[in-house]
């Protein structure tokens, strides 16, 4: 089983929305028993609590139900996630530097990367950028690219892995 974290800050907006339409890729696949995936927050202000409202409505627009409860990345998660998925670039900085903390190690690099890396409308933007004190408009684009990171990584990791559909 390949095992996917997705992260943000405070893992009610981006990283949830990730983990949905991640999780819906994969199951349109055929993959699920092949590819799982879950989401934290590098921050702990939002531990126990569903995604944002906003998310939540504009993923239920698009069939999918947010349910995951925000939780903290932790140590642990280094050892069980295959890959670890940051939102923008100072989550990124924090995993690494939680993952050393936490383990002694850096987790590898061909493991760890940020999201947009796999955005094929990407100019020069490499985060995903935080909806959380935007209007409705900034949660559907949000959804957009994470939409578009999630077929390219799923295309990454049958390749990287050698997974047949």
């Amino acid at each position: 089983m390949i095992n996917v974290l997705f992260i943000c800050l405070g893992n009610i907006c981006r990283s949830p929305i990730a983990e949905g339409v991640f999780q819906n890729i994969v199951q349109q696949a055929g993959l699920t028993d092949k590819i799982q995936c879950d989401s934290a927050g590098t921050a702990s202000y939002h531990i126990g609590s569903l995604p944002d409202r906003r998310m939540r409505q504009i993923a239920l627009e698009r069939g999918i139900k947010l349910t995951h409860n925000a939780r903290k990345l932790n140590g642990d998660d280094f050892y069980n996630f295959d890959y670890i998925v940051a939102m923008d670039e100072a989550n990124f900085d924090d995993i690494r530097n939680q993952s050393y903390r936490s383990s002694g190690f850096y987790f590898p690099e061909d493991r760890l990367f940020m999201y947009r890396e796999f955005d094929p409308e990407r100019q020069d933007a490499i985060d995903v950028p935080d909806p959380y004190y935007e209007d409705i408009s900034m949660f559907e684009e949000v959804y957009e690219i994470v939409e578009r990171c999630g077929i390219e990584f799923l295309e990454f990791i049958i390749q990287k892995n050698q997974l047949r559909k």
